[in-house]
């Protein structure tokens, strides 16, 4: 008789409490969980589903795509303007110069690719980058602008604030984690992080005036850090300083990574906006227009709008940036302020208007909000006077539809008419709202009060106990059934099934058999029966003590 095959011991199945894969699978756990951000883990395997062996590298070409492309881009200026149009009002000519500036940064991008893989022998191809910085004022769209552009394309997008960097070897984000985050975004896929795009918001906060004293780490040293990414250079795919960065490291080379990867920065297209407050004054001051006397508030915004479409290299320096750092950004775009108008037709007809969120909102609970003209220019006019741009419009909304986001779900109402009476006075409004619902809440419960009374009469021959409805829970039942889709009965049925026990309870320290079914109880019905159970219990009266009886007979 031959041996059984001997049992592998539990130390070569990889998925045994203990076994090397198993504690790396936990360390890659923790690593991603806790110490947060996106972790790059990438299981590299053999054939057959199997780890490859320690000291065998993959290579990273393996995982490209069959094309070794990591996309393709074949936009003309127009077509990106007219995707932008769709989510974005006004800002036409930023959307003019932010497509030409994109479409030349790709396609030069294609042609050197183009070129590298031909071999040619003759002259190498030269390419300047079009790196952009966009001026305008907060809540204009800038930010938006370079993310439909991105989702347009479909390339990684990624967006910092540009004051949480700091200067390396300090406290703050380094710089070159951006370059990092855009191969996370492009899951793993190097390629095509090399032909993302990285937008630094609030760039003006990193100018180093003559007035800031001491040393200056976020400012200048960050200007200077972020000049190599922005021409060329090679980022390693590890940070050396990163606790996260270097045990991800030691996964993936044992799973057969190099461990050495770069990510070349050449066709990564930097975008930067600010709102650049007092950079005006500074190009006032050089193109000796002042004004004298009093100027309108209006007056003050128009000239300020011209004036920064007059902004020089010099004035950006004069403002605290790096000449070296300002002339890598050579395309330059003035996003305009919006007025009442534009934020009428933001709302109106952007495919990603507030208005649509509301919508929803309200649907999400058996609501339809229909939103008028006459509402959306008073809301306007209101964001117009907050002065933050597109973001105003929250403000505004948010302060006319916050009762009317409470109470409107339990209310009962299937259509909200927001018009411009609504807008001027709110609360009159919501005053109508809550006496429509009380009409509509008494008839829905006429309506169904046979229903109710059917079930009350079953559940007494079934159980004993009479369910006295009173006229406002009859409608609550039905109001409850209409929302959740039931049939009254059905709807009853499942409201009091944990009833007869509670019930038998309370009779047995009561005597009671006939209950008053309040709203209440329609709310709520285990905390309803709950607290019979618990006042009948505290109301019964203690046993007599056997030692202590009295006899009372004569």
């Amino acid at each position: 008789m031959s041996d059984p095959t001997p049992e592998l011991p539990e130390t070569e199945n990889p998925k045994a409490p203990g076994t090397p894969e198993e504690i790396t699978r936990k360390l890659e756990d923790f690593i991603k969980n806790t110490l947060g951000g996106q972790v790059l883990f990438t299981r590299v395997e053999g054939p057959g589903g199997h780890s490859m062996p320690e000291g065998v590298e993959r290579p990273v070409e393996e995982a490209k795509p069959d094309n070794g492309r990591a996309f393709e881009f074949n936009y003309r200026p127009a077509d990106i303007k007219a995707h932008l149009d769709r989510f974005v009002i006004r800002q036409d000519e930023a959307k003019k110069v932010l497509a030409t500036a994109v479409c030349d940064h790709y396609h030069h991008a294609r042609m050197l690719r183009d070129d590298r893989e031909s071999n040619s022998g003759g002259p190498k191809l030269e390419f300047s980058k079009q790196n952009v910085i966009i001026i305008g004022p907060t809540g204009v769209g800038k930010t938006y602008l370079v993310k439909h552009i991105a989702d347009l394309i479909g390339v990684p997008f990624v967006k910092a604030d540009a004051t949480k960097f700091s200067e390396t070897g300090y406290v703050g984000a380094d710089v070159d984690d951006l370059v990092r985050d855009l191969v996370a975004k492009a899951n793993g896929d190097i390629e095509l992080a090399e032909h993302g795009i990285i937008y630094l918001d609030e760039i003006d906060k990193l100018s180093s005036g003559p007035e800031r004293l001491g040393r200056d780490v976020s400012g200048r040293g960050v200007q200077t850090t972020l000049l190599k990414l922005m021409e060329e250079t090679e980022v390693a795919l590890y940070a050396p300083n990163d606790i996260r960065s270097q045990m991800q490291m030691m996964f993936d080379t044992r799973k057969g990574r190099t461990g050495r990867e770069v990510v070349n920065t050449r066709n990564i297209l930097f975008i930067v906006s600010g709102a650049f407050g007092g950079l005006e004054k500074l190009i006032e001051k050089r193109t000796n227009r002042k004004s004298i006397g009093f100027v309108p508030s209006d007056t003050k915004t128009t000239a300020a709008e011209h004036l920064f479409r007059e902004a020089r290299t010099k004035d950006f320096i004069d403002y605290g940036f790096e000449a070296e750092f300002i002339g890598r950004l050579p395309v330059r775009v003035v996003c305009d302020p919006l007025s009442a108008d534009d934020m009428f037709h933001i709302m109106k007809n952007s495919e990603g208007s507030l208005i649509r969120q509301y919508e929803r909102e309200f649907a999400a609970y058996g609501v339809k909000a229909v939103f008028k003209d006459d509402a959306l220019r008073e809301i306007a006019s209101r964001a117009e006077d907050e002065k933050t741009g597109a973001r105003g419009l929250v403000t505004a909304w948010e302060r006319v539809l916050r009762d009317f986001k409470f109470e409107m779900p339990s209310l009962g109402l299937p259509e909200l008419q927001v018009d411009g009476a609504l807008v001027k006075e709110p609360e009159q409004t919501l005053a109508k709202c809550r006496a429509d619902a009380l009409s509509q809440f008494r008839e829905l419960g006429a309506a169904h009060a046979g229903e109710v009374r059917a079930f009350a009469e079953r559940f007494q021959r079934e159980n004993g106990f009479m369910l006295d409805f009173d006229s406002e829970a009859i409608a609550a039942v039905a109001a409850r059934a209409q929302r959740e889709g039931l049939h009254v009965e059905a709807m009853c049925a499942k409201l009091f099934k944990d009833y007869p026990f509670g019930l038998k309870l309370v009779t047995r320290s009561t005597g009671a058999t006939s209950f008053v079914i309040t709203p209440e109880a329609i709310g709520n019905p285990d905390k309803y029966v709950s607290e019979l159970v618990v006042k009948a219990c505290r109301n019964q009266p203690e046993p007599p003590d056997s030692n202590n009886i009295i006899d009372l007979a004569p």
